[in-house]
């Protein structure tokens, strides 16, 4: 555990997920949807059959604008990860992504990995990043397993008691 360092709390980083959710949706969405043109929904109306409706999803989440928009929210993200140690919702709060151990900024490789981690966590029925609420290093299951030694976490600066402290006349 790293000195001086505030982990960032579960909702600190939920409302950061939504901001980057929508700046994804609002940047990604209209590039991969310019480039590619589904067809998918086009015969779907509100009285369609629900079995025609599912058929309809199952077939655009493996379209090419869906493995895209993936691939480019994957790219997205790691590489704020990598040069700014945050996604634009987490700058918004001031929390960093961390080396878990030297609270530097992490690796390439650890942000592949991070995430990769969202899929696990996600799978498991978001189990995983419920974990934050409860876990006392604010990480999610694939974060604070042992298996990964090079853990990470989000973290934000603690004011020192420097910082809390008032102005007095000898500071003038």
């Amino acid at each position: 555990m790293v000195e001086g360092v505030e982990y960032a709390g579960f909702w600190v980083r939920v409302a950061a997920s939504i901001i980057d959710s929508i700046l994804v949706s609002l940047t990604i969405s209209p590039l991969v949807s310019a480039i590619y043109r589904s067809s998918a929904y086009d015969n779907i109306s509100l009285n369609s059959d629900p079995v025609q409706v599912l058929s309809a999803l199952s077939a655009e989440m493996w379209s090419p604008a869906s493995r895209a928009s993936f691939i480019l929210t994957a790219i997205a993200v790691i590489v704020f990860w990598i040069y700014k140690s945050a996604t634009p919702g987490k700058m918004i709060f001031g929390a960093k992504i961390v080396d878990a151990r030297t609270g530097g900024p992490m690796t390439t490789g650890q942000c592949i990995g991070r995430y990769l981690g969202y899929y696990v966590s996600l799978f498991a029925l978001c189990l995983g990043f419920l974990w934050v609420a409860f876990d006392p290093r604010k990480q999610d299951f694939t974060t604070s397993s042992q298996a990964r030694s090079s853990s990470v976490r989000a973290a934000m600066p603690r004011p020192t008691s420097r910082d809390r402290r008032r102005p007095s006349i000898e500071d003038s």
